[in-house]
Order: C-alpha cells, then structure tokens, then sequence
C-alpha cells in the first residue's frame, strides 16, 4: 500500500476540502492492513479502511480527528474482529496538498525523529520503497508509483470488463490498445491509458521489458500478430484469450515464425478459470484472479492452472 498522491490531488480539486484517513497500526484480527486508506468528503467518499462500523465512524469524525486515534474493535466498536486499529487522519485543501513532497512522505507533530530521518535516509540513498508505518508518531508512506505494468489488448466485452475489474487494483499501471477510438467506451477509469492504433503490434517495442500482456481482440490474426511481436520483446507475463484448439494452432504459426518452443510456452494460454463460465465479468474475475496469484508467486510466467475462459 501506498500514498496515491494523484488521486488525492483529483479529490481535492472536485471537492475542496478532503480528509484522507490511513490504516496506521493493526494489532490482532483487522478488517485491512496498514497503509489501506480512504478519502471523505462532504457528501461523499472513495476507497476503504475496511468497512463496518470503524469506517462508518472514521467517515463520521473525519474533519474533527486528526493525528493518531486507537480503536479496539471489540469494545469499542462491537466489530467480531479481536484486533486493535490505529488511524492517522490528515486534513488537505490545495495549500496544505502544495506542500508534499516524495517519493516517501513522512509527517507528524514536532521535530522529524531520527528514526524518522533514518528512513527517509535509507530510501533516498538505496532506492527503496519503506513500508507505510508509524514511527515514533510520525505516519512514513512512500507515494504511489505503477510497480506493475499491464498492457490490455482489445476493448471488446471482456477487454471491457477486465479494465473494471482491474483499475481499482492500486501500484497498477493499465495501458489498453485497440484498433481505433470507437472501440473504447465514453468513460475511460482513471489511471487507465486507451491507445488506439490501426496496427496494434507496432506499440508492442514501446510496453516495458516487464510489463504483462492480455491478449483478447476481436480478430485471431490480430491476437497471432501480437503473440508474434510479444514473444520478439520479452515479457514478464503474457495470457491469451481462447480455446485449447485456438492455443494448439497459434503454437504451430508461432514455431513457424521462428520462436522455440521453450519462448512459445512462456504465453499461458487458455487464462482464466474455466469453471467460472464464459460471461465477460466472469471471465475477468478468472483473470483477476490469475493476475493476483502470480504476484503472490513472486512473478510465474504461466500458473499450472491457466484454464479455458472461452473464446
């Protein structure tokens, strides 16, 4: 988790004044983790701290509690969880949001700590992203960078469906190419880049070395031509829509354009969970899910149950 910068920057122009509210401390059973945060103003709000009654109550007192506040969810807020909450609520407007600065932020009351400093030392020096923490009651979270790369391509029902059910996802940057600006909806997620170009496998050079690709267009030549220029970039991971039938033909045009079937095998094909059945929503939440477990797997090309989502 991490402090989404622009995001707070896009509520505070929309609405002024925004309270943003951070899981700073957990102890025991928690509804989420540290670093989970949401932003509340009047009249609304957007991400979440876990919802129930901590969040309804965060929500509440958020323009009148700032700093550090400890909450047993048990006792105090007669949630089944065991666990004890410590969240760090700040209020922003544009002059106070002018005064941030990364890639780590770090504030509390007072003189910095050294423990404070320390951190901050460390990252600028090494390059690292310091989990978000309370330290010495000063809140440290790194901003918000894309850590993973996500190259989507087609925007038809499914394209359509995964970009939903994927933009939420935090430190994801999607990049999402179709043939031409009719083919993507009026309303684009933010955080979401729609590319349209005539022939997409030219942007292929341009998506990072490590970036990871979904391969669902509406033509199999557009799908072959972009396994072809994937395949001649390297990838981290990449996943193609479609049947055991359609993956046993695209094997053979691939070694016949001159890849190994070593390289061939790194694109895991069919993706999703077959199970799920062939509706677009449930074919992303297969995918979704395939995409999450590989992170968890520290970064598997293809998991051993890559099933069929369906053409």
């Amino acid at each position: 988790m991490s402090f989404d910068l622009a995001e707070l920057k896009a509520a505070v122009a929309s609405h002024g004044r925004v309270a943003r509210v951070v899981v700073a401390e957990v102890r025991g059973s928690t509804p989420r983790e540290v670093g989970a945060s949401m932003l509340v103003w009047h009249g609304g709000q957007s991400g979440t701290i876990g919802g129930g009654t901590l969040e309804l109550e965060a929500a509440r007192h958020a323009f009148d509690r700032q700093g550090a506040t400890r909450h047993a969810l048990g006792p105090d807020m007669g949630q089944c969880c065991g666990g004890a909450v410590t969240l760090w609520t700040e209020l922003f407007d544009a002059e106070t949001l002018a005064a941030l600065e990364g890639p780590v932020i770090a504030r509390g009351p007072g003189a910095m700590p050294l423990a404070v400093q320390r951190v901050l030392a460390q990252a600028r020096g090494q390059g690292t992203r310091p989990a978000p923490a309370l330290i010495d009651g000063w809140m440290v979270e790194p901003v918000t960078e894309p850590q993973r790369h996500l190259w989507i391509w087609g925007a038809g029902h499914v394209g359509r469906a995964l970009v939903q059910v994927l933009a939420p996802l935090p430190d994801l940057a999607i990049t999402w190419v179709d043939t031409g600006p009719e083919r993507f909806p009026q309303t684009v997620p933010a955080g979401v880049t729609a590319l349209p170009a005539a022939q997409p496998a030219r942007l292929v050079p341009h998506a990072p070395k490590n970036a990871e690709h979904l391969i669902l267009t509406y033509s199999h030549a557009l799908d072959l031509d972009l396994c072809h220029a994937i395949l001649s970039h390297d990838f981290a991971f990449c996943g193609l829509i479609g049947s055991d039938t359609k993956w046993v033909r695209f094997r053979k045009r691939l070694a016949a354009l001159g890849h190994a079937d070593a390289q061939i095998g790194r694109i895991c094909c069919p993706i999703g969970q077959k199970h799920l059945g062939k509706h677009p929503a449930a074919i992303a939440i297969g995918v979704a899910s395939q995409l999450l477990d590989i992170q968890k797997r520290n970064g598997d090309t293809c998991l051993t149950s890559c099933l069929a989502s369906g053409a």
